[in-house]
């Protein structure tokens, strides 16, 4: 039997848990948030009255069953609702489950084109809630798990995809200094720095040896561009379900989890982002387009999400695809593995962590596979 949230206590909150997917509003069985995160709530409730203009407890914290690495929380208050972000328990890796990071990057889009939630606060007074974490705005709208968007039309799936490759241009295009990000990250060489980064991290966290992403890494290292100058703001994660929807316009109105995002390389993120579509679409986690027929149902292809994006960027076309497609999966096979060896050390934020820790070689296969058929 699954145990699911109890309406909240402030109407405004419902409209979202409508929007939300079953899988969503799930919390873990036979298990308190206190239990599982150590979370103080009237300890956490004086806090943010202190911190927080116009907070106003008691609260609430009601854990998000979504997210494999920073776990989310609705806050409900008195004052009204609140999404917080903390690290996850545990040892982590150097660099990893950046709260600080999001905070800044979300706070300096506020007056950005890119649609971001509202921040109130970040805490890294551990002895709060047991780890770092920030307090941002609840966004009433809809979160889509399924790219397939099953719920949807042909026209407004059309208009969802192109306005995804809209907000994607806006965050390439943001004015770095403006936004006082210029220190966010090191700018140029972005792949052979990420490439040397995510080695790391994936022996870092390596279980067992995959003779697939052994050869992948050598495929990668040695078939790199030469660096051809762009640099700017990456979100690093950019897919569907890391986005907030308005309730019944196609358009976006919150990108969300800016965990993994620096300065970089605008392909990566493109890149990234059609390297998802590729995945098959049966899966019940990471699901993909692959076996879909896009026309007939409204989704763009490869090559007009890739055209769209280019018209809205200025660009003719992207060389070198196959190595910015190879290095996503590559990328995304060591994020999973990081999630493997959580899940294998008790510290994963999701119980379904070790479902999409077996992908790893999955995804290593499906990036020599883009290789091949280049």
């Amino acid at each position: 039997m699954q145990i699911f949230v109890i309406h909240p206590r402030v109407d405004g909150c419902l409209k979202l848990w409508q929007h939300l997917p079953k899988p969503q509003l799930k919390f873990r069985k036979g298990l308190s948030v206190q239990t599982l995160y150590n979370i103080d709530e009237q300890k956490l409730a004086r806090y943010l009255e202190e911190h927080v203009l116009g907070f106003k407890g008691p609260l609430s914290a009601k854990k998000f069953d979504g997210g494999q690495s920073n776990p989310t929380f609705l806050i409900e208050a008195k004052s009204g609702c609140y999404v917080m972000r903390c690290k996850p328990p545990g040892e982590l890796l150097k660099s990893a489950h950046a709260v600080d990071r999001e905070y800044r990057v979300i706070t300096a889009l506020q007056d950005t084109d890119v649609p971001v939630p509202k921040t109130y606060h970040l805490c890294s007074d551990d002895s709060v809630i047991g780890s770092w974490f920030y307090l941002m705005e609840f966004v009433d709208g809809r979160i889509f798990w399924n790219p397939r968007l099953p719920d949807s039309n042909n026209v407004e799936r059309t208009a969802i995809y192109e306005d995804m490759s809209k907000v994607l241009a806006a965050i390439h295009q943001v004015e770095i200094k403006a936004a006082g990000l210029s220190d966010y990250g090191k700018q140029g060489n972005y792949f052979e720095r990420q490439l040397s980064l995510w080695d790391r991290q994936y022996k870092a966290s390596e279980t067992e040896t995959i003779v697939e992403m052994e050869n992948l890494a050598i495929w990668l290292n040695a078939n790199q561009p030469e660096d051809d100058g762009r640099s700017g703001l990456i979100h690093g994660d950019y897919r569907i379900d890391n986005m907030v929807f308005h309730p019944t316009e196609p358009r976006v109105i919150a990108v969300l989890d800016w965990e993994l995002s620096t300065l970089g390389h605008p392909y990566a993120d493109i890149a990234y982002q059609c390297m998802a579509f590729q995945l098959p679409k049966d899966r019940q986690l990471l699901s993909g387009l692959t076996g879909v027929d896009r026309q007939q149902q409204g989704i763009p292809s490869d090559e007009e999400y890739l055209a769209s994006y280019c018209q809205k960027m200025g660009l003719e076309k992207i060389d070198h695809w196959n190595f910015y497609l190879a290095f996503s999966f590559y990328r995304l096979a060591a994020i999973v593995q990081g999630i493997k060896k959580r899940a294998l050390d008790g510290n994963a934020s999701n119980e379904r962590a070790k479902q999409v820790s077996a992908l790893v070689k999955p995804l290593a296969q499906s990036a020599l596979e883009a290789i091949n058929n280049a």
